[in-house]
């Protein structure tokens, strides 16, 4: 198997074991908990078009688990009033206690990710990092 394939599966295989009993302590689906922390992570966005577009979730997906967040009242849908065709997504105050939760949780799966690799290994990552993200802006203005 492709190496960086394998790695990205296993990161996401990883993660999902991770998250499992805070999931199933609070009857949630992978996906819905994804889309909540999403949402709670990135204020910016809001929307379930924008949760199709940047975290590449299927739209029937993001459609059946936002409205069980809406059902379980962890998130309110409310009409955009410059345009009432859009309708944005609002964490409520239930959904606040499991963002905190999660977020813990994912500082814990990254902090997990850098176990063992010293301060210069680290370092030389997150320089490679920003080389990439450079190159990744680069070849998408060159394709606009």
């Amino acid at each position: 198997m492709n190496p960086e394939l394998e790695f990205a599966r296993k990161t996401a295989l990883a993660y999902n074991a991770l998250c499992r009993p805070l999931c199933q302590e609070l009857n949630l689906p992978q996906t819905a908990f994804d889309i909540l922390m999403f949402l709670g992570n990135n204020p910016s966005y809001k929307t379930a078009s924008d949760i199709v577009e940047i975290r590449h979730i299927k739209a029937n997906l993001v459609s059946v688990n936002v409205d069980r967040l809406v059902r379980e009242g962890y998130l309110m849908r409310q009409e955009v009033k410059e345009d009432r065709r859009k309708t944005e997504l609002i964490c409520t105050e239930k959904a606040q206690s499991v963002i905190r939760r999660g977020q813990k949780l994912q500082r814990t799966f990254f902090d997990r990710l850098l176990e063992n690799m010293d301060e210069q290994t680290r370092n030389a990552f997150f320089a490679a990092m920003k080389i990439m993200e450079k190159n990744i802006d680069m070849i998408l203005e060159e394709t606009k």
